[in-house]
């Protein structure tokens, strides 16, 4: 900081000393009996060049790359401002490259670098498969190296007793939950140890939002109870405001109900993701060793045998890991293609800064003239880039700012983290290094080919030898530019064509014309055997009767990702091994009209009834074509039987209907489920533990012609006439539910076609660049070719040839590397391989037509040029 005080003294100094010094040599020559004129003369001849000397010394200074920096900036600003239109161009190229980059890093920053907002989060592993009640609490009592915690996915609770019930977001957690993971609560207390037992569990936990936005964040509230599900909870307490945990949508905590009684719960459809803290010390690899000898003990401990590979594969991943999920590989991807998109920026702006390096060679050429060094040169001309570098990542910072919450509205809402995605200081700091490390990127070439001068030729008025060396840079930049082109357009075309066939795939029902909306009584109301159905079938008369509603069903899940059961089963004539896979069928409880109203095919037998639902009709149910052919291969499953494990009774196969994508829009079911049935509701209905029940939770379907908004008062009003305690909510068209299904493919494939687009455009303009800048170095040439006879369709054919000649040569080399790069997103395509010659062959076509259009307007400029005029051009 004191550097220009102190330097101005140091440089007054040596001024006052070099005076003395020829003061002192004119005197002695004075006293020779020299004339003054001719001692004064003398001593500065034989002192040396004076501002030689004073250089240097101020070398030997230290610190003189302040100042001489200091002048590159000033200088690179006035070159900057002076030569604005260039400026512009490339400030704006720079403003799409980093501010993509930059949007794009603070979603893989703030989904994936960023460390969970937990204490010492990496200590936080998590399990790779769910586990039931029984076996968390085995894994809790005996693991030697992990504190174990569960909770249940995410579930919703009925919150009555105020002037309207409210639907909540909610999860069953273990009562170590919280101390795990190393959170208190903000007002009151979280669990305590046993509290996870029957008849002590029924407390709760609130959001901090649900605090302030229910109960206006009155403290009083801790100690009262309010009615969840029917069931009187206890408030314990509120956790703080930044705590949102397993989900942004967590709106409160129950203790879970471990209960060994109830077998089909604790044994049998309670799986739930696994979460630990690793004890001190204990490494990863140990934690794994550690849970594989707890599984023979689990295996031991349960209710029925088990095969002796289940939970074989499981393993330890850090928590971090665990949330994001698939969702890695498609942000990793996106940031390699803004990347891409980077260079692409790079490219063009540094074409355009070789073109500018052209008509400063005589610039150049003086300043290696008077003294100036080859690295001065360049150190100054990358000022110059890093300077517009640094002005586009102040823009793109802005722009990222904006387009952020764009790129954050078209990602699926239930991309994990994405409330933690914002610009913040990293992102300033990366931004900031990326701007630097890009001007230098793209001024780097430019810098050191001009910095390569002949000093006899430059100054030579005309000469123009010097510039083949830039020419040659340009084409091979334009060459990388087309080819990146490439590979960001094939990409993004075979996301585009996956995203086609995603959205044509059949998911086994019809999705036209139908609204689904959730009907959610209490689960103490469905207690009572027959009051659930009667409520659902008085429900489902009422909304039949409604206007425009042509049919309703209910179910309690909808497919693509809806709620659903599982259930361990035994199948009539299939022998399960000792050890083996035990069946695990997906069920979906129905009402008889909902195959119908779904347009799901029969294809043999018979559907559900009334009557199958009745209290003392014979256990039936429904199979699909692919669990038929599974279990029963070339053989008719009608009169066939099944039933779950923890049961006696055997259901009989009635029917058997088309496969219905249940789990995605690209398969029909989870990779450890082996089959689906549907049951009729009613009170044989498979329930998690005796006695039966049928669930409590439907979702309507209705084939109706309105709209949500229409249909939701009238059914608001028909379920409150029934029981006033009860909300409706998720009133939505089906379409919307399969459009939802397929919102990650279609976020991912609209940001590749936007960069596909911005590279498109920019390798265009790099074409255009370049053949520009070969027509304005080729006019002479050129007029000399017009006048000895050429035809100006041949000069036409000349210049767009080698336009097309540079994107040919592009597109070959991207061909090449999108066959390279392409197979790492194959796990994003469906219906559509890496290598689809097709796309490749439609891209390779476009490419080299937008080349051959962006050197046409050059190449019509060329077309007219005057004899004349370009024989006298310089």
């Amino acid at each position: 900081m004191r550097f220009p005080l102190w330097r101005g003294n140091r440089q007054r100094q040596l001024e006052q000393e070099i005076g003395s010094h020829l003061e002192m040599a004119k005197r002695d020559r004075l006293a020779r009996g020299e004339s003054a004129q001719h001692a004064a003369s003398a001593a500065r001849r034989e002192f040396g060049n004076v501002s030689l000397v004073q250089h240097v010394a101020r070398d030997q200074w230290g610190w003189v790359w302040i100042e001489e920096f200091l002048q590159d900036v000033r200088y690179a600003a006035r070159m900057t401002w002076r030569n604005f239109g260039v400026t512009l161009v490339a400030v704006l190229t720079l403003v799409l490259g980093i501010g993509a980059n930059t949007a794009i890093f603070s979603l893989v920053d703030g989904v994936l670098l960023r460390p969970l907002p937990l204490p010492q989060a990496d200590r936080l592993v998590a399990l790779t498969t769910y586990y039931p009640k029984g076996a968390f609490a085995v894994m809790r009592n005996q693991s030697r190296t992990m504190d174990i915690i569960a909770n249940s996915d995410a579930a919703f609770f009925n919150l009555t007793g105020g002037d309207s019930p409210a639907r909540l977001n909610g999860t069953s957690v273990s009562t170590n939950w919280f101390n795990v993971l190393g959170v208190q609560a903000a007002v009151g207390r979280t669990f305590q140890e046993g509290e996870d037992q029957p008849g002590k569990n029924d407390l709760v936990i609130l959001s901090h939002a649900l605090w302030e936005r229910r109960f206006g964040s009155d403290t009083n509230v801790i100690g009262r109870s309010i009615l969840l599900e029917g069931v009187s909870r206890q408030v314990v307490g509120v956790m703080p405001a930044d705590f949102r945990f397993p989900s942004p949508k967590t709106e409160l905590w129950v203790p879970l109900n471990l209960d060994p009684r109830k077998s089909g719960d604790y044994w049998g459809s309670s799986y739930m993701p696994i979460t630990a803290r690793l004890r001190p010390g204990v490494t990863p690899e140990q934690a794994q060793a550690d849970l594989k000898e707890l599984r023979p003990k689990i295996l031991a401990a349960f209710a029925w045998r088990m095969p002796d590979d289940t939970w074989a594969k499981s393993r330890v991943m850090s928590l971090q890991e665990a949330i994001v999920g698939d969702v890695r590989t498609s942000l990793l991807i996106l940031l390699g293609a803004v990347g891409l998109l980077l260079l692409i920026a790079c490219a063009n702006v540094a074409n355009l800064l070789l073109a500018r390096a052209t008509t400063r060679q005589k610039e150049i050429a003086l300043r290696a003239a008077l003294g100036a060094s080859r690295w001065r040169i360049v150190r100054q001309l990358i000022s110059e880039s890093v300077l517009m570098s640094v002005i586009g990542g102040a823009l793109g910072l802005a722009a990222a700012r904006y387009g952020l919450s764009i790129l954050k509205s078209m990602l699926p809402a239930g991309t994990p983290r994405l409330a933690d995605v914002a610009v913040d200081t990293r992102i300033l700091v990366f931004t900031a290094l990326l701007s630097v490390v890009t001007g230098i990127l793209f001024g780097l070439v430019p810098a050191a080919g001009a910095s390569k001068v002949d000093l006899t030729k430059s100054l030579k008025t005309g000469d123009r030898s010097g510039t083949s060396g830039n020419s040659r840079l340009s084409r091979i930049l334009v060459i990388g530019e087309v080819a990146v082109s490439v590979v960001l357009v094939i990409a993004a075309a075979l996301l585009v064509k996956s995203l086609w066939n995603l959205s044509n795939a059949n998911p086994g029902f019809r999705a036209e014309s139908i609204l689904t909306a959730r009907i959610t009584p209490n689960q103490s109301f469905c207690a009572e055997v027959g009051r659930c159905q009667t409520f659902y079938n008085d429900l489902l008369a009422r909304v039949r009767a409604l206007p425009e509603v042509k049919d309703a069903a209910a179910v309690n899940g909808l497919p693509l990702g809806g709620s659903f059961e599982t259930v361990p089963a035994d199948v009539e004539g299939y022998a399960v091994a000792a050890g083996a896979h035990v069946p695990m069928f997906l069920e979906r409880v129905v009402t008889p009209d909902y195959l119908r109203v779904m347009g799901i095919p029969l294809l043999q037998g018979r559907a559900l009834t009334e009557a199958d639902a009745g209290q003392n009709a014979q256990r039936a149910g429904l199979i699909t074509k692919s669990t038929a052919a599974r279990y029963w291969p070339g053989e008719d499953p009608i009169g066939k039987h099944f039933k779950p494990r923890w049961m006696q009774e055997w259901w009989t196969i009635v029917g058997v209907v088309g496969d219905v994508r249940e789990n995605t829009i690209t398969r029909n079911w989870e990779d450890w489920l082996d089959g689906e049935i549907y049951t009729p509701y009613g009170p044989h209905a498979i329930a998690e533990s005796g006695p039966e029940a049928p669930p409590a939770e439907l979702t309507l379907v209705m084939r109706t012609t309105q709209t949500p908004n229409q249909l939701a008062g009238d059914l608001q009003n028909a379920v409150s006439q029934l029981n006033g305690d009860v909300p409706v909510t998720q009133i939505e068209t089906l379409r919307g539910w399969v459009a939802e299904a397929i919102s990650g493919p279609r976020s991912t494939a609209s940001l590749f076609a936007l960069f596909a687009a911005l590279a498109l455009v920019l390798g265009a303009i790099g074409v255009y660049g370049v053949i520009s800048y070969s027509v304005a170095q080729r006019t002479r040439e050129i007029g000399i070719r017009m006048a000895m006879g050429a035809r100006r369709q041949q000069v036409l054919r000349l210049i767009v040839g080698q336009g097309a000649v540079l994107a040919l040569t592009g597109v070959a080399v991207g061909l090449l590397g999108a066959l390279l790069l392409t197979r790492l997103m194959s796990s994003l395509l469906y219906g559509v391989g890496a290598a689809d010659l097709s796309t490749y062959a439609w891209v390779a076509l476009l490419l080299v037509v937008v080349a051959v259009a962006a050197s046409y307007i050059p190449a019509r400029r060329a077309m007219h040029v005057d004899p004349i005029v370009a024989l006298r051009y310089e």
